[in-house]
């Protein structure tokens, strides 16, 4: 196996598990309020359902759907420059790096911090830049 497809493997599996920690986030603050929006889930813990989610959630659902548009790009072009035979320095650094940039705009986007926030989703987009010149030089 390529030292390449090692790293996106990793990479990969490490997304995945950040993924998992929104999704708990998001339940964390549920459970620790007992606030839920659909009534079916507030009728287990034998409460109302509240019009709106907490702050906290909505905000984790937000970076959630930042992640829905920029990792699956990720599987895609990385899988391709691995399938490709890029060169697999540069596939393994622009892999390590996106992911490293998105675990980081993450915990930024749920720390409120701009302009670190911003900063680390322009990191990844010129990852997934240079991925998909790397598919495309590599054809």
């Amino acid at each position: 196996m390529s030292s390449a497809l090692s790293v996106y493997a990793i990479c990969v599996v490490l997304l995945f598990f950040k993924m998992l920690a929104l999704s708990c986030y998001q339940g964390y603050f549920r459970l620790r309020y007992l606030a839920f929006t659909h009534a079916e889930d507030a009728a287990v813990f034998k409460r109302p359902a509240q019009p709106a989610e907490r702050p906290e959630v909505v905000r984790a659902m937000h970076a959630w759907r930042n992640d829905l548009e920029n990792i699956p790009m990720f599987v895609a072009l990385g899988g391709l420059a691995i399938a490709l035979e890029a060169s697999a320095v540069s596939t393994a650094w622009l892999c390590a790096v996106f992911t490293a940039a998105r675990v980081l705009h993450t915990m930024l986007y749920l720390a409120c911090a701009q302009p670190w926030r911003t900063i680390s989703y322009g990191v990844a987009v010129l990852c997934l830049i240079g991925l998909a010149v790397e598919v495309l030089v590599y054809l």
